[in-house]
């Protein structure tokens, strides 16, 4: 049995399907069961919570060979680093409790990066606690989601911009929820590998924000251009949005470290997943303007 949690999500949702597909049994754990599609919840088991309650965890884990992880965002939280590490001690003792054999995580690609990088360092500190349960596993490590840009339909619709905080001459590292969750699948339905090993995994592009503009012109039939924003500007909209200090501290460092190439010695070992942004633009993006 394999154990997922956030199967409501962009990723957990797809990796459920994917699960099922492969005949796998799957167990979800779910704050509202009423958010699963009805042929999903009809073929899986379902533990009502959040996978930071250790009963919650002791209700879902006895017997599952595996267990998928992934910290849902808190912009409550009182930081990046104690939200992650919450979910993440809960989980690793809940592993060790009941034997659990593998664990797969959604983390970040940039794993070594010396600079404090505020979302991605919780992450990263989220592996290092998983880690510690004595579950083989894997950490998915993708760069930015394309998904991302989802947020800014009403600026591409209206003013034909996006913004980002990156150089717009400068190669940003992308990839597609649905190819983490592709990923994740293949690890979680062959349970051969053992270890504990960063999984770096990238969209086939290296494109520029300025590229990716060009690419989203073409695709859209109308122009579209990159503007870059500095952090400064964007830490100013999420206090404006009302966000805490420590929330927009964790995003800015976050978005440094992307600026200052967080993600780029991935490049070389990193799994390359084959949804292309402009493949994304057309069947995700376009559909959803």
């Amino acid at each position: 049995m394999i154990v997922v949690t956030t199967p409501t999500g962009q990723i957990g949702g797809r990796l459920v399907r994917h699960l099922l597909s492969a005949g796998s049994k799957v167990k979800v754990v779910v704050r509202n069961p009423a958010r699963l599609d009805d042929d999903v919840r009809a073929q899986v088991d379902v533990v009502e919570g959040a996978h930071d309650d250790p009963a919650v965890l002791d209700a879902a884990l006895p017997g599952a060979a595996a267990l998928f992880w992934l910290v849902p965002p808190n912009p409550a939280a009182a930081s990046a680093e104690t939200h992650y590490l919450a979910f993440a001690r809960a989980g690793a003792e809940a592993v060790r409790r009941h034997g659990v054999g593998h664990v797969v995580a959604v983390s970040s690609a940039g794993h070594g990066w010396a600079k404090p990088a505020g979302v991605l360092s919780a992450a990263f500190a989220m592996d290092a606690e998983l880690r510690k349960s004595g579950a083989d596993y894997r950490a998915v490590s993708p760069p930015f989601y394309m998904e991302n840009l989802l947020g800014q339909l009403a600026a591409i619709r209206e003013r034909g911009t996006f913004s980002l905080t990156c150089a717009g001459d400068r190669p940003l590292a992308t990839i597609a929820t649905r190819d983490i969750a592709a990923t994740a699948a293949g690890l979680l339905t062959d349970l051969s590998w053992t270890g504990r090993a960063d999984v770096p995994v990238f969209g086939p592009d290296r494109l520029t924000p300025d590229g990716m503009a060009g690419v989203l012109s073409e695709e859209l039939g109308r122009p579209v251009r990159y503007q870059r924003i500095p952090l400064a500007e964007f830490a100013a909209r999420r206090r404006a949005q009302g966000a805490s200090e420590r929330v927009v501290a964790d995003s800015v460092e976050m978005l440094a470290a992307q600026d200052e190439g967080v993600y780029d010695a991935d490049w070389a070992k990193a799994a390359i997943a084959p949804t292309a942004f402009r493949t994304w633009c057309r069947e995700v993006l376009k559909p959803a303007l």
